[in-house]
């Protein structure tokens, strides 16, 4: 692929689609008025405002679909009832059912009720048409928050990793569900001025129809979300004041673990943790937030989904789940991930500092992280070093929906550095058509031997979102000595890689049939390095049908594979790969209490794990995904995993398989307390082709929760696991051997608190 051929294509074509007319559907208004007090639901009673408070607040009707019919009228009825005071906004939804017995919620942990009828509002309070707040609650009243970027990328959508303060209550009746939702000014962000004008959307899920409805009315056929929301007027004179947050913890821990790395050989060790820290949160100015954290509290209580990690090429990227990362984190998001924040392992302090003025926004970091010093040996010049860390993002926004900004990081690690420079902008160039576009430059030293290196990276979108067509077209190109020691980049972003990926999919929604939607679509992608030759190519048509509750998609992918020489032990000159793949999925959640989604896929594959001294080679592959979600009551759900993972080469002889196999049962008892059990069970199977041994694992894990808001909480736990390893005497020396046996390798007790005290 000729680099420049294709930057120039891409560029024109930007230009083109900029000069149509533009034609952003017609925007809706709302003024929200000031209310004295309190709105509850007993003013509501009946399903109507019933009192001089709720007959105050300004009403919202008339929602429209947009999944499954774009466009259409909702199959069920609903309004919502909106109003402020100096400290609040109040919104109450009355979610007319003439089914409610079919409603679905269930009495869950906060943020789970996505299999669950809910409603939801969304506050753009900088009416910048880029971001917003998100604030969702089923029948229950079980909240869900997020924060919402717009955007074509990996890092653009709903971030779940956002957390406020905010009250929900609901309740169903024999006319439906009626939920009251209080926020806080204090946990939103917005701009000091006299009159406010926000944005806002409201938005309503029946999930026994698929369907989903909003106000005002949210189309498929418009690029964008936010610039198809409402303007809000009418809060005057408000703010959320020069607040603070401080949120003390306690973290206790009692450990017993084989310590494998023990003078004389692996043996058990038993020890005792105790931690006391500080998070502490500054908002001045309304928009401006200070983060602080002293001896931060990283460790991590909720247990991350399982991912499949076996005979993967390239890294399997993780969530951020950690407090102090998560005020603004949009603001650090860029197409190319330069900065991912598990990057930073252990640090010891660290301050940050988010905002907005007017069309600027700004964010900035300063943490160290212990971990790179750590477990070294004693002649290791970098023992005992810690990384010095430093972010720094700053953007302007442009017109409705423009903006360029951008971001440039620092990493230290003894007399080595890592610095990384990039300027972004994102343009909404009609009401269909967007693009993105990132040029990246780092510099680098190592921290021992080796000299400066320099590297670039350039990349290019450009998306559609209709109806009835979507595109997403997307060229980078990284220079061999690009390095990002703070980001996570994948295949498409690798050093030394030059090419595009291409998404497109046609959607045709027949009229009078079971079958809401069904789609065409097709990916490709191309890689090559720097040089011209060949890396990487991917082919993959697919079709999908979706249903009312339900889904299918069946695909079919061809792959061509380059391993140079270097990138793999005794490989001496570069290979060529070809495999392909076939799949289907399907999902479903017809029942209330059974929900499950399922994917099998065949073909052959790149074992990268073959015996000591051969080369990778094409194998055959079997793969099954499958989750099961069960309500056998109100208060309990069971959520089950199960994935197989099988190579064996083509001429019959096994490689692997890989099994995992995971339950999480959660009961809740209240809205604040849940007991959590999970078990899980890895297994690794090694056949004869391959380096791989028998491995085995299985863990439990036990949480009690009571959780008041996100950072007012108490946990107490148990985790324990089991291995497959046995210690034996070798001339004096202990060593770990693979055994047949499960054997315990480590548990722990654990106590965390955490309370927030804010003014």
């Amino acid at each position: 692929m000729n680099s420049v051929k294709f930057l120039s294509y891409s560029l024109f074509v930007v230009l083109t689609i900029s000069i149509a007319t533009l034609n952003y559907a017609a925007e809706s208004e709302l003024t929200i008025p000031r209310i004295d007090g309190e709105p509850a639901l007993s003013d509501f009673e009946g399903m109507q405002p019933i009192t001089p408070l709720a007959r105050s607040m300004a009403k919202v009707e008339d929602f429209i679909q947009r999944e499954p019919y774009d466009g259409e009228m909702p199959t069920q009825s609903t309004e919502a009832y909106i109003g402020y005071n100096q400290e609040n906004v109040h919104v109450i939804f009355l979610s007319f059912d003439t089914n409610p017995e079919l409603i679905r919620s269930n009495l869950a942990p906060r943020e789970s009720i996505f299999e669950d009828d809910r409603i939801s509002v969304m506050f753009d309070t900088f009416n910048d048409q880029r971001s917003s707040f998100s604030f969702a609650s089923n029948p229950n009243g079980i909240q869900l928050d997020a924060r919402w970027t717009e955007g074509s990328g990996r890092r653009s959508g709903f971030d779940r990793t956002f957390d406020a303060v905010w009250f929900s209550e609901g309740a169903i009746n024999e006319q439906g569900y009626i939920v009251a939702i209080t926020i806080p000014l204090r946990s939103l962000r917005f701009d000091e001025s006299e009159e406010q004008i926000w944005r806002v959307q409201f938005r309503r899920d029946i999930p026994r129809y698929g369907e989903s409805v909003y106000w005002p009315e949210y189309s498929i056929n418009i690029d964008g979300r936010l610039n198809q929301a409402a303007t809000l007027t009418g809060i005057r004179d408000v703010s959320p004041g020069n607040n603070s947050q401080i949120i003390p913890f306690f973290f206790a821990r009692e450990l017993d673990a084989l310590n494998r790395n023990a003078s004389g050989g692996p043996k058990f060790d038993t020890s005792s943790e105790q931690e006391i820290g500080l998070d502490a949160k500054f908002v001045f100015n309304d928009s401006w937030a200070a983060d602080l954290t002293l001896n931060p509290d990283f460790s991590q209580i909720e247990s991350d989904e399982p991912q499949v990690t076996v005979n993967e090429r390239f890294e399997v990227q993780f969530p951020e789940r950690r407090p102090f990362f998560i005020e603004n984190a949009d603001f650090f998001s860029t197409d190319s991930t330069l900065v991912f924040t598990r990057r930073i392992v252990d640090p010891e302090g660290g301050i940050r500092l988010t905002g907005r003025s007017g069309e600027y926004g700004f964010g900035g970091i300063l943490i160290n992280d212990a971990a790179p010093g750590l477990n070294r040996g004693a002649d290791d010049p970098l023992r005992g070093e810690k990384a010095n860390i430093a972010i720094i993002r700053g953007f302007r926004d442009i017109g409705d929906q423009d903006r360029i900004g951008f971001l440039a990081t620092e990493r230290q690690l003894g007399d080595g550095y890592n610095r990384v420079l990039s300027f972004d902008s994102r343009f909404l160039l009609n009401e269909n058509w967007s693009t993105q576009m990132q040029l990246v430059g780092t510099e680098s030293e190592p921290s021992t031997e080796g000299s400066e290196t320099t590297g670039y990276q350039r990349n290019i979108s450009l998306n559609r979102q209709g109806r009835t067509y979507t595109n997403h077209t997307h060229f980078v190109e990284t220079t061999s000595d690009f390095r990002t020691e703070l980001g996570f980049q994948n295949r498409w972003f690798k050093p030394n890689t030059s090419g595009a990926h291409q998404r497109s999919t046609i959607n045709f929604y027949p009229r009078d049939s079971l079958i809401n939607r069904w789609s065409v679509m097709a990916n490709g992608a191309y890689l090559e390095d720097i040089q011209g030759a060949k890396i990487y190519s991917e082919l993959e048509p697919g079709l999908s049908l979706r249903f009312d509750t339900a889904g299918l998609d069946l695909r079919w992918t061809e792959y061509a594979e380059v391993i140079k020489a270097g990138e793999f032990p005794g490989l001496n000159t570069t290979r060529a790969y070809d495999y392909d793949s076939w799949q289907i999925g399907f999902d479903n959640n017809t029942l209330e209490r059974l929900q499950f989604d399922a994917n099998y896929r065949q073909g052959s594959t790149l074992n990268l794990v073959p015996q000591i001294g051969y080369l990778p080679s094409v194998a055959d592959t079997t793969r099954i995904d499958f989750n099961v979600l069960i309500r056998p009551i109100e208060q309990l759900s069971i959520d089950n995993t199960y994935f197989l993972t099988e190579l064996e080469t083509q001429g019959g002889t096994k490689i692997f398989s890989n099994e995992i196999v995971r339950s999480n049962w959660n009961y809740q008892f209240t809205k604040e307390l849940s007991l959590r059990f999970i078990a899980q069970y890895d297994k690794i199977e090694a056949g004869p082709a391959t380096r791989l041994k028998d491995d085995e694992n299985l863990n439990f894990d036990v949480l009690l929760r009571y959780v008041i808001n996100p950072w007012s909480a108490f946990y107490v736990g148990y985790n324990s696991n089991q291995s497959n390893f046995d210690i034996v005497d070798m001339e004096g020396e202990r060593e770990l051997i693979v055994a047949n046996d499960l054997r315990r390798d480590g548990d722990q007790f654990f106590v965390k608190f955490s309370y927030l005290f804010q003014r």
